[in-house]
């Protein structure tokens, strides 16, 4: 399928390669994360491509705060139509017609053909659903913009969600500058892509290297404090992981990612529960807790870092590990184990410590430097650890 690269290598990336003719994407996001401004920037790429641009709000502001606006958002790419009558819409697109056309406020538009307040769930159907046509009829693709709630979900009714072909959530820290883009659902690609934005007084700038920007910056391997592998999409990315064991207490374990920066929710006792599990740490007083559900691949590097941690000895320098660990305390393969190990070669790590099944077959020059160590039980993992340390 023919794509138009947007000029931004992560947010293609995510979109399977750039923008689809007659495709309808939804992006959502908190309010000030810079949906906007990522979107204005878009634009200006393709307009300086050639590609004719619309960009409609309902909004009375220029969208884009002045800090963050990329050059020339002064003049807004496109043309603009402060408008959030779907008739007035569709004629512009029709009299325009634009390669691109961007909704920013889709849950203010309204039909004159239905007596219900926009934002109403009979509007937001009505109104997607005419946009969605005139982009199939037109060959336009429609972006549409949609702000996320507490809960982390899309404001406004989920039928916005399930009448478009792709939908991305721009989402990030307020206390960081990186921002992440992904997608749950695209009609036109997988959905195992994730861009990384960094945000600066310029707008929004690709990373083209996100993972030497979440892991510790220190030359000295810190004590309790280990290294995963993994992998989003067709870039593997490193992740760092920290655990701190309370022996005097039963407070369970906090493992730390530095790619969330958030504490892992508690789901399952992967520790205590495993039967290879060194006997000794049985009897520690504290109960780890540690939830890996949405990247199994972890499960060895916490628990060789909750060891590292009840045993108050560092891992050693430049070490990753990553494996899925099975209750009988089997080491399982990790998917695409070979480019996050080509990934952590190329970031300058010399230990790895990985499953039997994604060990290299032969001799590879992008793993140079690189030892490799295959595992097929946590407690062979220990041992070899506790050799390493």
């Amino acid at each position: 399928m023919a794509r138009t690269p947007t000029g931004h290598d992560e947010l293609d990336r995510v979109l399977g390669g750039g923008i689809v003719e007659g495709g309808v994407v939804l992006i959502g996001g908190d309010p000030g994360i810079g949906k906007s401004t990522l979107l204005l920037q878009a634009l200006d790429s393709l307009q300086r491509t050639g590609q004719k641009t619309l960009y409609v709000t309902g909004e009375k502001r220029r969208p884009g705060g002045p800090a963050l606006a990329p050059p020339g958002a002064g003049r807004l790419p496109g043309e603009g139509a402060g408008r959030n009558q779907l008739e007035k819409i569709l004629a512009t697109l029709d009299a325009t017609s634009p390669a691109v056309a961007i909704d920013s406020t889709p849950q203010t538009v309204y039909s004159d053909q239905l007596t219900s307040a926009p934002g109403s769930v009979a509007q937001v159907r009505e109104c997607a659903a005419h946009l969605t046509r005139a982009a199939k009829a037109s060959g336009t693709c429609i972006v549409l913009v949609g702000h996320v709630t507490k809960e982390g979900a899309l404001a406004g009714p989920r039928v916005l969600e399930h009448m478009v072909d792709t939908v991305l959530y721009f989402e990030g820290d307020t206390h960081s500058s990186f921002r992440l883009i992904r997608a749950i659902k695209n009609h036109f690609s997988a959905v195992n892509e994730i861009g990384v934005f960094a945000m600066t007084e310029r707008g929004l700038k690709g990373v083209s290297n996100p993972s030497a920007i979440f892991l510790s910056q220190h030359n000295r391997a810190g004590a309790r404090q280990l290294r995963d592998g993994d992998a989003g999409g067709h870039a593997a990315m490193l992740v760092e992981i920290q655990a701190l064991v309370d022996s005097g207490g039963p407070s369970p374990v906090a493992c730390r990612s530095a790619w969330t920066a958030t504490a892992w929710p508690c789901c399952w006792p992967c520790c205590t529960a495993t039967r290879a599990w060194p006997a000794w740490t049985r009897t520690c007083s504290s109960t780890p807790w540690v939830a890996c559900a949405s990247e199994p691949a972890a499960d060895l590097a916490v628990m060789l870092s909750i060891t590292s941690s009840l045993r108050g000895k560092a891992l050693p320098k430049g070490f990753i590990a990553f494996g899925e660990v099975g209750l009988a305390g089997e080491v399982r393969p990790a998917p695409r184990g070979q480019e996050r190990l080509k990934e952590a070669a190329k970031l300058g790590f010399s230990v790895a410590l990985v499953p039997k099944a994604n060990a290299p077959k032969k001799n590879d020059k992008a793993f140079e430097g690189l030892t490799i160590h295959p595992v097929e039980r946590i407690e062979d993992a220990m041992n070899l650890v506790r050799n390493l340390a």
